[in-house]
């Protein structure tokens, strides 16, 4: 029988990943919530307001994407890592990475042209890392996913021959 501490111990890289989900959830949150605020009560944001509203719409499929993360450690909890459930849920984040990417991606000739009447070339370098980042986490997890899958396919070769 295990005690409460050596529970802990095992699970706690997942239960530090859990934290970490829970306070990138707050903060996206709060963001949402500012951002919404300045963007209706502020005059001065000017030509940056599409561009703040679209960075509140991209804030949704990223929460979405961190929900799915805590369901794939709590998975991980329960020594199911090596499942469908998990292939499903790596598809579902790295859906939801595609979506941000792409909103971002839509938003950028709007982005370069603030920048260009406000002569502010950072707010074009700052969209096309925003654009490009859940890009690259998604083929990060396209990765994983194939990683996934043969683990799975050689998990399941190793159960029948036994």
């Amino acid at each position: 029988m295990k005690t409460f501490i050596s529970e802990i111990i095992d699970r706690g890289s997942t239960l530090f990943l859990k934290l970490v989900i829970l306070f990138l959830g707050i903060a996206a949150t709060s963001l949402l919530v500012f951002l919404t605020y300045i963007s209706i009560t502020s005059e001065g944001v000017g030509m940056y307001r599409p561009i703040l509203w679209g960075i509140c719409i991209a804030i949704f499929p990223f929460l979405y994407g961190l929900y799915q993360a805590f369901q794939l450690l709590v998975s991980v909890d329960r020594n199911e890592a090596f499942s469908e459930f998990s292939v499903a849920t790596l598809k579902r984040i790295k859906i939801a990475a595609i979506v941000m990417g792409g909103l971002f991606t839509c938003g950028m000739p709007y982005i370069y042209y603030v920048g260009e009447i406000d002569d502010a070339p950072g707010v074009i370098l700052i969209g096309m890392v925003l654009a490009a980042a859940p890009f690259v986490v998604a083929v990060i997890i396209a990765v994983l996913l194939k990683l996934l899958q043969n683990g799975i396919d050689i998990k399941s070769e190793n159960e029948l021959t036994v």
